[in-house]
């Protein structure tokens, strides 16, 4: 068995360079697997998917899997890379947004036989996002989501017996808390955040999308866009958002919502629970569903693995992406990285009380407005919010105008 070890491209590319997915001149067929720090710990990451190799090639003698373990950084350009070369990988992890061009470069192999004996027992949200054209790209080994935590004590102090669990419900609020100085929800402004987990929750609670159907423009400067960002202008307004919202980012160690000066941040991860709780105390984190306006929408992305399209060995490759994405495996994965389990059929073991929370925002969960310049469009679109909540915008109309004509603008340059 070979060691799971990160590596950067041009080794991968060499180590494929005998043909990827090749026998390597023994009677075994190689699939290779490229992986990412799902599991943040280096030690345990290298650990649990040894293990899985060991697992599976103990139950499969005639298959040599090789994990290996990549960065983050620059994982686009890499991938692309090896798609295009057909060397590198028979597997790799990938997200909702970065399928649509694989897809349609026929790059990657649809992998629904993978799935069809066991997909009743899929998240219907995960399953939907790796889907482009009626085809299913990525098999979801994991799931993450997003809800809202807050202060319990500080609503409790301004005298809000409930705490908001609807866009009006939190403008209503808002006034109340500002009273005690403290502004109602640690909106982050900074343009570098993902409106994923700023502006984008809060325009989709409206019933907003970003992109018209055929994705040819935007339509985040319609009503439902307006209405979201004229909602941060009016909290602004009441004290509801902190002085420095156009400049903060969504750190919870460090920030105002640990010290006590905000009292809800409505798109947070599993993993900023602890760290909350760890600055105002457990007992006084809650964490709710997701804000509703006309519905409820929670950021949530799932992991899927995709089969490349020049591997040689393509049903040893959906043999071993069947395995890792089964109950027991992706109970493991979960308790590992903190993420959630893809699959309705699996038990966490040693599940926190605030992951089981989180847990219940998953059938909310909506994996953003996927297209091949969303996060082009994001960083077109993010200044301009900045600059409405700075005072710099006329309003919220004229701010989204602005930002909407040099979207489109993008959009039309092919570029």
């Amino acid at each position: 068995m070979k060691k799971a070890a990160a590596v950067g491209l041009a080794a991968a590319l060499s180590l494929a360079a005998a043909g990827c997915g090749s026998s390597g001149g023994s009677d075994k067929s190689v699939v290779t697997l490229w992986m990412y720090p799902v599991i943040g710990d280096q030690a345990k990451s290298q650990a649990f998917w040894g293990k899985v190799e060991k697992d599976f090639e103990a139950a499969n003698p005639t298959t040599d899997i090789k994990i290996d373990l990549q960065p983050w950084e620059g994982r686009q350009e890499k991938v692309t890379t090896a798609l295009v070369s057909k060397k590198g990988f028979d597997l790799v992890v990938l997200g909702p947004d970065q399928i649509p061009q694989y897809a349609q470069q026929g790059t990657i192999e649809p992998v629904d036989d993978i799935v069809a004996p066991a997909k009743a027992s899929y998240l219907p949200n995960s399953l939907t996002a790796l889907t482009v054209d009626g085809k299913l790209y990525g098999v979801p080994i994991y799931q993450t989501i997003t809800a809202p935590i807050y202060n319990k004590k500080l609503f409790s102090e301004a005298g809000v017996d409930k705490v908001p669990e609807t866009l009006d419900e939190l403008k209503e609020a808002a006034p109340k808390l500002a009273a005690k100085k403290v502004a109602i929800l640690d909106y982050p402004g900074k343009p570098e955040v993902t409106l994923n987990q700023s502006f984008y929750p809060i325009l989709w609670a409206n019933g907003g999308t970003v992109f018209a159907a055929d994705g040819k423009s935007v339509v985040f400067n319609g009503p439902e866009g307006v209405a979201s960002l004229q909602l941060l202008l009016d909290l602004k307004a009441a004290g509801g958002l902190p002085p420095n919202t156009a400049s903060k980012g969504n750190d919870i160690e460090g920030g105002l919502l640990a010290a006590g000066k905000t009292a809800m941040y409505h798109a947070a991860t599993a993993g900023q629970v602890d760290q909350l709780g760890a600055a105002i105390g457990e007992e006084n984190v809650g964490i709710g569903l997701p804000l509703e306006g006309t519905k409820r929408v929670a950021f949530g992305i799932p992991g899927g693995l995709m089969v490349a399209k020049h591997s040689e060995n393509k049903e040893a490759a959906k043999k071993f992406a069947s395995y890792l994405a089964s109950p027991e495996v992706s109970a493991a994965l979960a308790k590992e990285s903190g993420f959630f389990p893809a699959r309705t059929d699996v038990t966490v073991p040693g599940q926190s009380e605030a992951s089981k929370e989180f847990a219940k925002s998953l059938q909310y969960a909506f994996p953003g407005d996927t297209h091949p310049k969303a996060r082009q469009v994001m960083g077109v679109l993010a200044p301009h919010i900045q600059a409405a909540l700075l005072g710099k915008e006329e309003d919220a109309k004229t701010a989204l105008d602005a930002a909407a004509e040099e979207a489109n603008q993008l959009l039309g340059s092919g570029g």
